[in-house]
Order: structure tokens, then sequence, then C-alpha cells
């Protein structure tokens, strides 16, 4: 009887349930979120200056590693105010309707120690398609501000097609102005306890 009790107690804390998750939390002031897009032969580049995520990621344990992330719509900079709310209006985004872009991972893969693949379902504008993103850590060492804590680096760069997601209907919708194709850059300081 003894046996077994020790035996259960070994199974549940080594249970993938039982393990500590790792959260990082987002340091805003050192992350960005930006794109950039082609109108005729030049790129025109913007932001997302509002969002927010909860991301639990450990290298060494992928199944309980996951990530959430949103992007408010309402926030898109192009430094040009007009653009800005063309791009809001139904012709695009339509943020009355669709205020966020939303990710939530589905799984992680390693590819090496600083690169993984996250795997999930990106919505916008009211649709939904799994997509993979390729995840890179650029750094990771102890806070020297912050005791008992670490810095982790993560960029994530990946192109989207704007049209498989509606942005950008009736004649806005073809490709000849602008392109369909979207770069996406993703730069994040995080933070964790160690």
């Amino acid at each position: 009887m003894k046996t077994l009790t020790i035996l259960s107690a070994f199974f549940l804390l080594t249970s993938p349930l039982a393990i500590a998750q790792k959260a990082w939390n987002i340091d805003k002031s050192h992350t960005s979120v930006s794109f950039g897009i082609d109108h005729f032969f030049s790129e025109v580049t913007g932001k997302f200056k509002s969002f927010n995520g909860d991301i639990t990621f450990d290298p060494n344990n992928l199944t309980t590693s996951s990530v959430t992330f949103t992007i408010d719509v309402a926030s898109i900079d192009t430094d040009e105010s007009d653009r800005d709310e063309h791009l809001k209006s139904a012709d695009f985004f339509n943020e009355s309707e669709f205020p966020t872009i939303t990710f939530a991972s589905t799984s992680f893969k390693k590819v090496d120690d600083k690169n993984y693949k996250v795997l999930g379902k990106l919505t916008m504008r009211g649709v939904t398609k799994d997509i993979t993103l390729p995840l890179q850590i650029t750094g990771r060492m102890d806070n020297p501000w912050k005791e008992g804590y670490e810095i982790m680096g993560i960029a994530i760069n990946t192109t989207l097609n704007r049209t498989d997601y509606g942005v950008g209907t009736g004649s806005w919708a073809a490709t000849a102005v602008v392109s369909d194709d979207v770069d996406v850059k993703i730069s994040m300081e995080l933070d964790a306890k160690k």
C-alpha cells in the first residue's frame, strides 16, 4: 500500500498538469507589432499600438506552452490619419464590427535551440484560419534590474495574405494597387520569474 501511494504521488508530480507553467510578461515599451504592404511600387509601413497577450513558454516543455494574443484594430497607425480611418472602415478591417485581431496557439514545434514553429488559429475580420508562425528566440538572460527574473527576446517575421481574410473589399480587393501579401514583424521583450 505504501509503495502504491509513493508511485501515485510520483506520477501526479510528473504529469503535464503538475509541471509549473512559465508565464511571461510582455514589456510593451520594448515590443512592437508592425507591418508593411506595397502600394503600387512602394512599401507603406504601419503598426498597431495597442495589444495584449498571455504567453506561457518553456522550450523544455512545449506541451504546456501556449500563446494568446489580441490586437486592437483601432490602434492602427500608418502616420497618415486619413489612411488610418480608411483602413478601419468597412473597406478594409471593418473595425466597428470586428474590433480585434486574435491569435490562439494550438501547439509548438522545435526547429532548433533558437527557432520554433507556433501553430494556431488567426482570426481577422471574422475569418479564422490555421497558420504557422516562425518564432525565434533572439536572446535570454538574467534581468539585471529585477532580481529573481529573466528576460527573453522573441521575433516573429511572417507574411499574410490580406485577401484570405477579406481585408479589402470591392475595388480594394484587387491587388494591382495594394498587394495581397502583408509582411508582419513582431518583436517582443518578455520577462518572467526564474
